[in-house]
């Protein structure tokens, strides 16, 4: 992390996340949470009593749960044909908050040794458990194009390609991504935050002004999904997958 990383060598965002559904029905909705970006070989070491406010363990994301952020994302990189030979890796994420996590995406950028951006990945849950790996080759303004191969939503099958545009955030966090299909776009996600230095003032003033949330995340996500069935949209067939993908090329 650079000099503005804070007294914890991270940084945290406050976001406004805004999700546009425009097929086969249209609904749109947002949310406001907080984002950190850390680097995997720094994570914060906080203070015992603010601890329960935000971990980063290696259960919560891609690979082997005993393992470590680190090893694990080497793991997957390496079972793709890529070697940062150490190089610096920032995460993006929600962390887990009074015991609860749920990230619907966490981002790294992986760099070599030169500090060259060498890829992204993007790493995709859903509420079911599972998770799912892209590897990303981003353009210089970190845009890629990926073809979908995870359910998320129920009512999305696994076909189409996302467009994304995910450049390393700085002051400023701007993030999208587009599901389009043969038959047009059917839906937008996008992340706006504006950095603070992460460090203990910074911390509690987030958690008051979002109390609870990763909780808070994952319950307006099956609020929307309550209220899309109810309208009558279909829901799609689930596929099998396995609960845990991010150790062995896809």
């Amino acid at each position: 992390m650079s000099r503005s990383g804070g007294r914890w060598g991270a940084a945290l965002y406050d976001c406004r996340i805004t999700h546009v559904r425009t097929a086969p029905l249209r609904r749109a909705f947002h949310h406001s949470t907080y984002l950190w970006l850390v680097d995997l070989d720094r994570l914060p070491r906080l203070p015992a009593l603010l601890r329960p406010l935000a971990g980063f363990e290696a259960r919560d994301h891609l690979g082997d749960p005993r393992g470590t952020l680190r090893g694990n994302l080497d793991g997957y990189l390496a079972a793709n044909g890529v070697d940062l030979n150490g190089g610096q890796v920032l995460m993006l994420t929600q962390a887990r908050c009074l015991g609860h996590v749920f990230n619907p995406l966490t981002l790294y950028w992986c760099h070599d040794d030169r500090g060259t951006p060498v890829c992204t990945v993007a790493e995709v849950c859903n509420t079911y458990g599972e998770r799912h790996c892209y590897l990303l080759r981003t353009d210089d303004e970190g845009r890629a194009d990926v073809g979908k191969e995870f359910y998320v939503s129920p009512f999305f099958g696994v076909e189409g390609r996302y467009r994304m545009a995910v450049p390393l955030p700085g002051e400023q966090l701007k993030l999208s991504m587009h599901l389009d299909h043969p038959n047009g776009r059917l839906f937008t996600a996008t992340v706006r935050g504006s950095r603070e230095p992460a460090g203990p003032a910074a911390l509690l003033r987030a958690a008051l002004r979002h109390p609870l949330p990763t909780l808070a995340v994952s319950a307006h996500i099956r609020l929307q999904g309550i209220r899309l069935y109810l309208r009558g949209l279909p829901v799609q067939p689930r596929p099998r997958h396995p609960r845990q993908q991010g150790v062995s090329a896809p």
